[in-house]
Order: C-alpha cells, then structure tokens, then sequence
C-alpha cells in the first residue's frame, strides 16, 4: 500500500511538471512590417497643377497627390479628401527624399500633430510646413475658406495662408521632392521632431486600396500623360469617375511667332546706281547755288509723325490750362485785395 501511494506520489508530480512546461505564455505585441522601401536614381516629375474639388461634406480631410512608382514608371495618386481614423488626427503627406545619390519615399502617416514631409510645397494647405487647410476644434474639423471650396462644409473660417500656392482653391506647385539638385530645402524644426517620434497611424484602408487603384490605371502613369494627369483629385478615395475630378491644368501655349517680314522688291539697274554705302543717293545731283540777290530756299523740314504731332498738342494744351489757371488764380487774388481795401476804407470812415 505504501509503495502504491509513492508511485501516485510520483505520478502526478511529473503530471503537474509537465503541466507547468505547457503553459501558455501571454502574447507580445510586435508592429506590422513596414511597407516596401523605395529607391531610385531618377527624379520624380514635377508636382502638377490641378483644383482642389470640395470636400463631400463635413470630417473630410485633404491628403495631396502625389508622384509613385509602379514596375518602371511614376504613377500619379490623385488627392482626395479622406475621412480620419479618428477624430483629431491629422495627416502627414509623404514624401520623395534625396540621400546617398538616390530617391527615396518616405510614407505618410496620421497622428496628432503634423510631422516633417521635406518642405514640399504640396498645395490645399500643405504648404511645406505644417498644415494651413484646417484645424480640429471640439473634436469638429474646421475648414479654411482662404484655402478650401467650403460650399459643402458648414464649420468654416478664414484665415490667409502666405506661403501657400493655393490660388483659387488650385495647387500651383512644381518641385516634388526634398534636397538634392533642385529640390526642396528644408530641415524638420522641433515640433515636426515630436511628430515623428510620436505614436503613428498608418494609411487607412480606404487609402491604400486609392493607391492600388490608381497603379492599375495607365492613364497616370508620367509616361503616358506627360506629367499632366487627366485623374488629379477625386472627392472620395477611389472616385476616378465621379463629376467632381478634377484634371491638371497644362501650361498655356507659347505665343504664336510673328509673320515674317516681306522682303523687298528688286531694285532696278537704274537705282543701282545710287546706292552708295551708308544709304541711298541721287545718281545724278542736280542742287545748285542760288542765283546771286535770292536768299536761300529753306529745306523742307520732315512731317512730324502722328504720335510726335498728339505728343505736341498735350503739351501744349497742358501750358494753356496752366496759364489759364494762373490767370484766374492772379484776378481772384486782385479782387479778394479790392474787397479787403474796400472793407478797411468803410471800416476807417465809421470810426
């Protein structure tokens, strides 16, 4: 019997042991990989001009196009107007960066505070530093009228953006990318610091399923439209069809080159004969001297041309109207002297 409750003993010791070498450990959290790093040894186009549409309605905030990159060409991602993962946040554009002799995209992303995105100059309030476009208040999204159509919104006030190429609700920008040759110039301040190291919030669904389907589509891509894509801004992510999108805007034509001047007509044999260098001469002079006793015939003076001759009678009219002022201003003084000298004399004569 008592070896019998050993061996219980010792059963259900190693039970209990096996027991503890099995129990779960509590889950660790680990953040979702990045997304694919791009790097390229080509620029991306310039930024193109393109209207803002107005937003759907109200908790829309604006996200800029940009330039991406497909299998061996940039594609365009139209700006869209995208609601918030949550109330109080703000988006932070992303962002092609010059480093080590090539271009690489910094990926946007949703947070407090906007971050650093290279100084570009994106438009709608982008204006490469912080955002001008509106302002989260009482966990209502404003909207600025000097930058956005605020005809759909109703929380709305103005404020004048200096830096902003936003003219008439449109992005005017060019440059696409931060440092290197001919890039933007720009260093992240303290506060864009904080932003960064910040918890973030990454693109929402409905924004990457917008870039996904703006990749699929060959009319952006930079080759085929030439950096002017006719799909610039949607009011909804994924919009591509609907009336409010908007096209970039290409640059005017250059002026139309004047006509050629005619050329001149052959000159006769006869006027050949004239032509002397530095200008044309009589091929047979025929000026004399005056007869002795007959004073000198005037030469003709040439005929004043018309602009010289208008030029003329301004002037001349603006002396007569001084003059005439001058005498005017000389009698009324002459007469003001009579009155006062009147005046004095019956003055004198009462005393």
């Amino acid at each position: 019997m008592k070896s019998l409750t050993i061996s219980r003993l010792l059963v259900s010791a190693t039970a209990i042991g096996m027991l503890a070498s099995c129990t779960v450990q509590p889950a660790v959290y680990a953040p979702p990989p990045p997304r694919a790093v791009v790097t390229l040894t080509v620029a991306p186009p310039p930024l193109p001009v393109y209207a803002l549409p107005p937003p759907p309605g109200d908790g829309y905030l604006w996200t800029p196009g940009y330039w991406a990159y497909g299998p061996g060409d940039y594609y365009w991602v139209p700006g869209t107007w995208v609601q918030p993962p949550s109330v109080g946040l703000l988006w932070t554009p992303g962002y092609w960066a010059y480093a080590g002799g090539a271009f690489v995209f910094r990926e946007g992303y949703w947070g407090p505070r906007v971050g650093f995105y290279g100084g570009v100059n994106y438009g709608g309030g982008y204006t490469g530093l912080g955002f001008a476009g509106g302002r989260w208040v009482n966990n209502a999204f404003q909207y600025n009228a000097a930058v956005v159509n605020v005809t759909t919104v109703h929380n709305v006030y103005r404020e004048t953006v200096i830096n902003d190429v936003t003219i008439n609700n449109s992005t005017v920008n060019n440059v696409s990318y931060s440092g290197g040759p001919g890039g933007a110039r720009a260093v992240p301040t303290s506060l864009e610091r904080m932003a960064e190291q910040a918890p973030h919030v990454q693109p929402a669904p409905q924004q990457l399923r917008h870039q996904q389907d703006a990749a699929a589509n060959p009319a952006l891509l930079a080759s085929r439209n030439q950096g002017h894509p006719p799909i610039a801004a949607t009011p909804r992510p994924s919009a591509f069809s609907a009336p409010q999108v908007t096209a970039a805007r290409r640059p005017p034509p250059p002026p139309a080159a004047r006509p050629a001047a005619p050329a001149p007509a052959p000159m006769s044999p006869a006027a050949h004969e004239g032509v002397r260098e530095g200008g044309t001469v009589p091929a047979h002079p025929t000026t004399s001297a005056p007869p002795v006793g007959q004073a000198p015939v005037p030469a003709a003076q040439p005929a004043q041309k018309p602009a010289q001759n208008a030029e003329a009678q301004r002037d001349q009219k603006a002396k007569q109207a001084a003059q005439n002022k001058a005498n005017k201003d000389k009698a009324q003084k002459e007469k003001a002297d009579k009155e006062k000298a009147e005046k004095d004399r019956q003055e004198r004569e009462r005393q």
